[in-house]
């Protein structure tokens, strides 16, 4: 077992592992759990009864967190020339399409969301290789094929984010940062779970949220009790 430095066990004891906290317990604990320099993310765990194996229990969307993430997000907008004035005004970071598919296929990936029109898929298909490991191949499911793409790129800047469970059932998100205030991480937790419940596949059978945690970036984690992220 890997030796846990000094400042970790310090915060470590303030989290009785036997206790499972309440969603306001935990975000007034989970910033006195910070172990870096800088602003630590603080993010949500949880572990979901389904079989993504099966296409009815895939959980993905995307939710506009009330605070945002506290992160600075790069947005690269894939458009044909008609709608590059459009995605420059909402403040899309990088914006074109030959170009930046060339770059994408050289290696860059200096972007945390890419957004595309539906008429240039055809154009960016081949990506799905560069991009679909990072999570960034543009999908109608999590927002990011539209026609609207101003309203797509100020959501994406102002703090939506997109989840998808993993092969485990796991979904993993940040909600803040631990110099957030615990109202604003406990509003945006909020937020994320009442869109997960809401997601609930008619065919996951037992109890939908199995586990909830929550923890600082390098800091410890604190378990949920089910019923504080259930019954919100």
């Amino acid at each position: 077992m890997a030796k846990r430095g000094k400042k970790y066990r310090q915060v470590a004891e303030l989290i009785d592992n036997e206790q499972e906290y309440t969603l306001e317990e935990a975000c007034d604990l989970v910033k006195k759990t910070s172990i870096t320099e800088f602003d630590s993310s603080v993010d949500l765990d949880l572990k979901l009864g389904v079989d993504p194996r099966q296409a009815d229990q895939m959980v993905r969307g995307t939710v506009s967190l009330p605070h945002g993430t506290g992160k600075t997000v790069k947005v690269l907008a894939l458009v044909s020339e008609a709608k590059q004035e459009e995605a420059v005004e909402a403040g899309a970071d990088y914006v074109g399409l030959d170009e930046y598919v060339k770059k994408i296929e050289e290696g860059w990936s200096d972007v945390d969301v890419v957004i595309a029109t539906p008429d240039v898929m055809g154009t960016i298909g081949r990506l799905g290789r560069y991009l679909g490991p990072r999570g960034l191949m543009p999908n109608p499911k999590s927002g990011t094929v539209t026609m609207d793409i101003a309203s797509a790129v100020e959501e994406f800047k102002a703090g939506k984010i997109d989840f998808r469970v993993d092969k485990f059932g796991i979904l993993h998100t940040s909600i803040g940062k631990a110099s957030f205030e615990a109202s604003e991480l406990r509003e945006n937790a909020i937020a994320f779970l009442n869109t997960i419940i809401k997601m609930r596949p008619a065919s996951a059978k037992g109890a939908y949220i199995r586990s909830a945690f929550m923890s600082t970036t390098m800091g410890p984690s604190i378990s949920l009790s089910r019923s504080s992220v259930t019954s919100i």
